[in-house]
Protein backbone atom coordinates (compact mmCIF):
# COMPACT_ATOMS: atom_id res chain seq x y z
CA UNK A 1 0.00 0.00 0.00
CA UNK A 2 1.42 3.41 -0.77
CA UNK A 3 0.44 6.31 1.10
CA UNK A 4 1.18 9.08 -1.17
CA UNK A 5 -1.77 10.62 -1.00
CA UNK A 6 -0.96 12.50 1.85
CA UNK A 7 0.84 15.14 -0.22
CA UNK A 8 -2.55 16.05 -1.68
CA UNK A 9 -4.67 18.57 -0.18
CA UNK A 10 -7.14 17.69 2.80
CA UNK A 11 -10.65 18.18 1.06
CA UNK A 12 -12.44 18.15 4.11
CA UNK A 13 -9.94 20.10 6.31
CA UNK A 14 -12.16 23.30 8.25
CA UNK A 15 -9.44 25.73 6.33
CA UNK A 16 -10.10 24.62 2.84
CA UNK A 17 -14.13 24.98 3.29
CA UNK A 18 -14.93 21.66 4.89
CA UNK A 19 -17.42 21.06 7.57
CA UNK A 20 -19.04 18.77 9.59
CA UNK A 21 -22.59 18.55 9.45
CA UNK A 22 -24.29 16.00 11.06
CA UNK A 23 -23.55 12.86 13.38
CA UNK A 24 -25.90 9.97 15.06
CA UNK A 25 -23.72 10.78 18.47
CA UNK A 26 -21.11 13.12 20.17
CA UNK A 27 -21.81 12.77 23.54
CA UNK A 28 -18.14 12.79 25.24
CA UNK A 29 -16.51 15.06 22.42
CA UNK A 30 -18.12 17.30 19.18
CA UNK A 31 -17.76 16.37 15.97
CA UNK A 32 -16.58 19.69 14.87
CA UNK A 33 -13.00 18.73 16.01
CA UNK A 34 -12.73 15.74 13.18
CA UNK A 35 -11.44 18.38 10.65
CA UNK A 36 -9.69 20.86 12.73
CA UNK A 37 -6.74 22.52 11.12
CA UNK A 38 -4.58 22.12 14.15
CA UNK A 39 -3.02 18.43 15.22
CA UNK A 40 -4.76 17.01 18.44
CA UNK A 41 -3.62 17.82 22.06
CA UNK A 42 -4.16 15.95 24.93
CA UNK A 43 -4.73 17.91 28.20
CA UNK A 44 -3.93 16.00 31.60
CA UNK A 45 -6.73 16.06 34.54
CA UNK A 46 -9.57 18.68 32.02
CA UNK A 47 -12.98 16.82 32.29
CA UNK A 48 -16.11 18.15 31.36
CA UNK A 49 -19.83 17.67 33.18
CA UNK A 50 -19.76 14.28 30.61
CA UNK A 51 -16.34 13.16 31.14
CA UNK A 52 -13.11 13.45 30.18
CA UNK A 53 -12.41 16.25 27.69
CA UNK A 54 -11.07 14.62 24.34
CA UNK A 55 -10.05 16.97 21.26
CA UNK A 56 -11.86 14.58 18.85
CA UNK A 57 -15.28 13.58 18.24
CA UNK A 58 -15.93 10.48 20.42
CA UNK A 59 -19.24 8.70 21.05
CA UNK A 60 -20.70 6.71 23.84
CA UNK A 61 -20.20 3.30 24.83
CA UNK A 62 -22.95 1.36 22.86
CA UNK A 63 -24.63 -1.66 24.28
CA UNK A 64 -26.22 -4.87 22.63
CA UNK A 65 -23.68 -4.42 20.15
CA UNK A 66 -24.02 -6.54 16.93
CA UNK A 67 -21.59 -7.18 13.94
CA UNK A 68 -23.06 -4.58 11.78
CA UNK A 69 -23.33 -1.31 15.35
CA UNK A 70 -21.25 1.41 14.57
CA UNK A 71 -21.69 5.43 14.56
CA UNK A 72 -21.45 7.76 11.73
CA UNK A 73 -20.79 11.50 11.23
CA UNK A 74 -21.36 13.03 7.68
CA UNK A 75 -18.94 16.06 6.50
CA UNK A 76 -19.54 18.09 3.39
CA UNK A 77 -15.80 18.53 1.63
CA UNK A 78 -14.91 21.95 0.95
CA UNK A 79 -14.82 21.51 -2.65
CA UNK A 80 -16.05 18.63 -5.22
CA UNK A 81 -13.55 15.91 -6.24
CA UNK A 82 -11.76 12.31 -6.15
CA UNK A 83 -10.83 11.22 -2.61
CA UNK A 84 -7.49 9.12 -3.18
CA UNK A 85 -7.03 8.37 0.39
CA UNK A 86 -7.98 9.55 4.43
CA UNK A 87 -6.36 9.26 7.43
CA UNK A 88 -8.11 7.97 10.61
CA UNK A 89 -6.45 9.40 13.12
CA UNK A 90 -6.99 8.25 16.66
CA UNK A 91 -4.34 10.45 18.46
CA UNK A 92 -4.71 10.11 22.69
CA UNK A 93 -7.87 7.89 22.21
CA UNK A 94 -5.78 4.81 23.56
CA UNK A 95 -8.75 2.71 25.02
CA UNK A 96 -11.88 4.41 23.55
CA UNK A 97 -10.95 3.86 20.05
CA UNK A 98 -12.90 2.01 17.65
CA UNK A 99 -12.11 -1.00 16.39
CA UNK A 100 -12.60 -0.70 12.76
CA UNK A 101 -14.11 2.08 10.34
CA UNK A 102 -15.97 2.49 6.55
CA UNK A 103 -16.14 5.18 4.38
CA UNK A 104 -18.75 5.75 2.18
CA UNK A 105 -19.19 9.26 -0.39
CA UNK A 106 -21.76 10.82 -2.54
CA UNK A 107 -22.04 13.46 -4.99
CA UNK A 108 -25.09 16.32 -4.04
CA UNK A 109 -25.14 19.34 -5.81
CA UNK A 110 -25.55 22.67 -3.75
CA UNK A 111 -25.91 22.89 -0.05
CA UNK A 112 -28.50 20.07 0.83
CA UNK A 113 -29.85 19.38 3.88
CA UNK A 114 -29.07 17.25 6.70
CA UNK A 115 -32.89 15.28 5.59
CA UNK A 116 -31.59 14.98 2.47
CA UNK A 117 -28.21 13.72 3.36
CA UNK A 118 -30.02 11.15 5.42
CA UNK A 119 -31.48 9.94 2.46
CA UNK A 120 -28.71 9.97 -0.13
CA UNK A 121 -27.40 7.23 -2.41
CA UNK A 122 -24.51 6.72 -0.51
CA UNK A 123 -21.43 4.42 -2.41
CA UNK A 124 -18.90 2.82 0.02
CA UNK A 125 -15.22 3.28 -1.30
CA UNK A 126 -13.22 1.98 2.18
CA UNK A 127 -15.08 -1.10 3.17
CA UNK A 128 -14.50 -1.72 6.57
CA UNK A 129 -11.19 -1.73 7.85
CA UNK A 130 -9.16 -1.85 11.38
CA UNK A 131 -8.17 0.87 13.09
CA UNK A 132 -5.17 1.14 15.32
CA UNK A 133 -5.57 3.08 18.50
CA UNK A 134 -3.48 6.09 19.92
CA UNK A 135 -2.24 6.60 16.23
CA UNK A 136 -2.55 7.90 12.42
CA UNK A 137 -4.12 5.43 9.97
CA UNK A 138 -3.55 5.81 6.60
CA UNK A 139 -5.60 4.25 4.13
CA UNK A 140 -5.22 4.19 0.42
CA UNK A 141 -9.33 4.33 -1.19
CA UNK A 142 -9.51 3.07 -5.01
CA UNK A 143 -10.73 4.90 -7.63
CA UNK A 144 -13.45 6.74 -6.30
CA UNK A 145 -16.10 8.66 -7.86
CA UNK A 146 -16.77 12.44 -7.48
CA UNK A 147 -17.99 13.56 -3.89
CA UNK A 148 -19.21 16.58 -2.12
CA UNK A 149 -20.03 14.95 1.24
CA UNK A 150 -18.48 11.82 3.06
CA UNK A 151 -19.55 9.75 5.49
CA UNK A 152 -17.39 7.73 8.17
CA UNK A 153 -18.81 4.74 9.89
CA UNK A 154 -16.97 3.56 13.35
CA UNK A 155 -17.31 0.13 14.27
CA UNK A 156 -19.09 0.06 16.93
CA UNK A 157 -18.26 3.27 19.15
CA UNK A 158 -15.36 5.68 20.32
CA UNK A 159 -13.04 8.27 19.54
CA UNK A 160 -11.31 9.74 16.63
CA UNK A 161 -9.30 12.35 17.11
CA UNK A 162 -9.01 14.03 12.96
CA UNK A 163 -10.25 12.69 9.64
CA UNK A 164 -7.90 14.35 6.68
CA UNK A 165 -10.15 12.85 3.53
CA UNK A 166 -6.96 13.56 0.79
CA UNK A 167 -7.89 13.95 -2.58
CA UNK A 168 -7.60 15.86 -6.32
CA UNK A 169 -10.67 18.88 -6.37
CA UNK A 170 -12.64 18.78 -9.67
CA UNK A 171 -13.56 22.04 -10.32
CA UNK A 172 -16.94 23.43 -12.45
CA UNK A 173 -14.68 25.29 -15.16
CA UNK A 174 -18.51 26.17 -17.41
CA UNK A 175 -19.33 28.53 -14.15
CA UNK A 176 -16.09 29.27 -12.94
CA UNK A 177 -15.03 30.83 -17.05
CA UNK A 178 -18.27 33.10 -16.74
CA UNK A 179 -16.56 34.51 -14.01
CA UNK A 180 -14.06 35.91 -15.96
CA UNK A 181 -10.47 36.30 -14.14
CA UNK A 182 -10.10 33.32 -11.66
CA UNK A 183 -6.75 31.80 -9.81
CA UNK A 184 -5.62 29.35 -12.19
CA UNK A 185 -3.22 28.30 -9.23
CA UNK A 186 -6.07 27.80 -6.32
CA UNK A 187 -6.00 24.64 -4.30
CA UNK A 188 -9.99 25.28 -4.16
CA UNK A 189 -10.20 24.83 -7.93
CA UNK A 190 -6.69 22.11 -8.35
CA UNK A 191 -4.02 23.65 -8.41
CA UNK A 192 -0.97 21.85 -7.09
CA UNK A 193 2.42 22.62 -5.69
CA UNK A 194 4.55 20.08 -7.24
CA UNK A 195 7.93 20.80 -6.26
CA UNK A 196 10.11 23.06 -4.47
CA UNK A 197 13.85 23.95 -3.64
CA UNK A 198 13.00 23.75 0.54
CA UNK A 199 10.25 24.40 3.14
CA UNK A 200 11.42 23.91 5.75
CA UNK A 201 9.96 26.16 7.96
CA UNK A 202 6.97 25.97 6.35
CA UNK A 203 5.16 23.91 3.48
CA UNK A 204 5.37 24.36 0.01
CA UNK A 205 1.28 23.64 -0.22
CA UNK A 206 0.51 26.49 2.15
CA UNK A 207 1.19 28.79 -1.01
CA UNK A 208 -2.15 28.25 -2.64
CA UNK A 209 -4.73 27.33 0.43
CA UNK A 210 -7.89 29.51 0.66
CA UNK A 211 -8.00 32.45 2.91
CA UNK A 212 -5.53 34.68 4.58
CA UNK A 213 -2.76 33.91 5.86
CA UNK A 214 -2.69 33.55 10.07
CA UNK A 215 0.99 33.69 11.33
CA UNK A 216 3.76 32.86 9.37
CA UNK A 217 3.77 28.86 9.71
CA UNK A 218 0.77 29.29 7.24
CA UNK A 219 3.07 29.93 4.92
CA UNK A 220 5.73 28.87 2.93
CA UNK A 221 9.29 29.34 4.01
CA UNK A 222 12.55 28.35 3.18
CA UNK A 223 15.70 28.27 5.24
CA UNK A 224 18.32 31.19 5.52
CA UNK A 225 20.83 30.71 2.24
CA UNK A 226 24.65 30.96 3.58
CA UNK A 227 25.85 30.96 -0.28
CA UNK A 228 24.92 31.84 -4.02
CA UNK A 229 21.32 30.89 -5.61
CA UNK A 230 17.90 31.46 -4.58
CA UNK A 231 14.94 29.28 -3.86
CA UNK A 232 11.60 28.32 -6.04
CA UNK A 233 8.15 26.20 -6.33
CA UNK A 234 6.52 25.22 -9.36
CA UNK A 235 2.49 25.15 -9.35
CA UNK A 236 0.67 22.95 -11.67
CA UNK A 237 -2.24 25.49 -12.67
CA UNK A 238 -5.70 24.14 -12.43
CA UNK A 239 -6.28 24.37 -15.96
CA UNK A 240 -4.58 26.03 -18.99
CA UNK A 241 -5.34 29.79 -19.22
CA UNK A 242 -3.82 33.09 -20.23
CA UNK A 243 -2.00 34.61 -16.98
CA UNK A 244 -2.96 38.42 -16.05
CA UNK A 245 -2.27 39.14 -13.04
CA UNK A 246 -0.42 37.86 -9.95
CA UNK A 247 -0.77 38.87 -5.92
CA UNK A 248 2.33 37.86 -3.83
CA UNK A 249 1.17 38.45 -0.17
CA UNK A 250 3.92 39.17 2.29
CA UNK A 251 1.87 39.56 4.98
CA UNK A 252 2.72 37.93 8.71
CA UNK A 253 6.50 37.68 7.49
CA UNK A 254 7.60 40.89 8.81
CA UNK A 255 11.64 40.47 9.24
CA UNK A 256 11.90 37.22 7.28
CA UNK A 257 10.32 38.31 3.57
CA UNK A 258 12.52 37.78 0.42
CA UNK A 259 13.98 40.84 -1.27
CA UNK A 260 12.51 39.73 -4.48
CA UNK A 261 10.39 37.85 -6.96
CA UNK A 262 9.85 36.60 -10.28
CA UNK A 263 7.55 34.14 -12.23
CA UNK A 264 8.24 32.15 -15.22
CA UNK A 265 5.35 30.34 -17.09
CA UNK A 266 5.59 27.51 -19.29
CA UNK A 267 2.83 24.77 -21.48
CA UNK A 268 3.79 21.31 -20.99
CA UNK A 269 2.35 17.98 -20.89
CA UNK A 270 5.27 16.16 -19.74
CA UNK A 271 5.91 16.84 -16.11
CA UNK A 272 9.34 14.97 -15.97
CA UNK A 273 10.52 17.19 -18.61
CA UNK A 274 9.34 20.48 -16.59
CA UNK A 275 11.36 18.80 -13.26
CA UNK A 276 14.32 18.05 -15.08
CA UNK A 277 14.78 21.71 -16.04
CA UNK A 278 13.55 22.87 -12.82
CA UNK A 279 16.92 24.77 -11.72
CA UNK A 280 18.06 25.25 -15.49
CA UNK A 281 17.55 28.66 -17.04
CA UNK A 282 16.39 27.40 -20.17
CA UNK A 283 14.05 29.94 -22.30
CA UNK A 284 13.13 27.02 -24.64
CA UNK A 285 11.01 26.11 -21.62
CA UNK A 286 10.31 28.39 -18.80
CA UNK A 287 9.14 31.70 -20.24
CA UNK A 288 9.50 34.97 -18.06
CA UNK A 289 6.35 36.74 -17.08
CA UNK A 290 7.98 39.00 -14.22
CA UNK A 291 11.35 39.76 -13.98
CA UNK A 292 13.04 39.58 -10.73
CA UNK A 293 10.90 42.25 -8.64
CA UNK A 294 11.30 43.61 -5.24
CA UNK A 295 8.80 42.57 -2.30
CA UNK A 296 8.38 44.52 0.86
CA UNK A 297 7.35 42.68 4.28
CA UNK A 298 4.56 42.24 5.45
CA UNK A 299 2.70 43.40 2.34
CA UNK A 300 0.72 42.36 -0.43
CA UNK A 301 1.50 43.08 -3.72
CA UNK A 302 -0.44 43.29 -7.08
CA UNK A 303 1.56 42.98 -10.71
CA UNK A 304 -0.91 43.34 -13.59
CA UNK A 305 0.94 45.72 -16.31
CA UNK A 306 4.35 44.09 -15.15
CA UNK A 307 3.20 40.98 -15.91
CA UNK A 308 4.47 39.50 -19.89
CA UNK A 309 1.18 37.67 -21.54
CA UNK A 310 1.40 34.12 -21.73
CA UNK A 311 -1.10 31.92 -23.54
CA UNK A 312 -2.20 28.17 -22.68
CA UNK A 313 0.09 28.31 -19.57
CA UNK A 314 0.14 24.80 -17.73
CA UNK A 315 3.03 25.86 -15.17
CA UNK A 316 4.61 28.37 -13.17
CA UNK A 317 7.50 28.44 -11.57
CA UNK A 318 7.67 31.48 -9.17
CA UNK A 319 11.06 32.07 -6.91
CA UNK A 320 12.21 34.11 -4.14
CA UNK A 321 15.55 36.52 -4.14
CA UNK A 322 17.12 35.31 -2.33
CA UNK A 323 15.09 32.98 0.36
CA UNK A 324 12.29 34.08 3.18
CA UNK A 325 9.07 33.41 3.57
CA UNK A 326 5.74 34.26 1.80
CA UNK A 327 1.85 33.83 2.58
CA UNK A 328 0.12 33.24 -0.39
CA UNK A 329 0.73 33.43 -4.32
CA UNK A 330 -2.85 34.04 -6.39
CA UNK A 331 -2.16 33.62 -10.15
CA UNK A 332 -5.26 35.29 -12.16
CA UNK A 333 -6.17 34.94 -15.45
CA UNK A 334 -8.62 33.03 -17.92
CA UNK A 335 -8.94 29.59 -18.24
CA UNK A 336 -9.32 28.22 -21.72
CA UNK A 337 -9.83 24.65 -20.97
CA UNK A 338 -9.92 21.78 -18.13
CA UNK A 339 -6.28 21.26 -16.63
Amino acid sequence: MTDSFVDLVDLACERFGGSVVASNDEFFAAKENLIKRDPPTWIEAKYTERGKWMDGWETRRRRGVTDDTHDWCILRLGASGHVSGVNVDTTNFKGNYPAACAIDVTDLGGVPSVDALLVAVWREILPRSPLRGDSPNLLSVDPAPLATHLRLRIYPDGGVARLRVHGRVVADWDTLRRRGDVDLAAAGHGGFVLACSDMFFGSRHNLIMPGDVTHMGDGWETKRRRGPGHDWTIIRLAARGTIRRIEVDTRRFKGNAPAACSLDACAVDDETVLLQAVDADDRRLWQQLLPPTALQPHARHSFENEIRSFDGATHVRFSIYPDGGVGRVRVYGRPDSVG
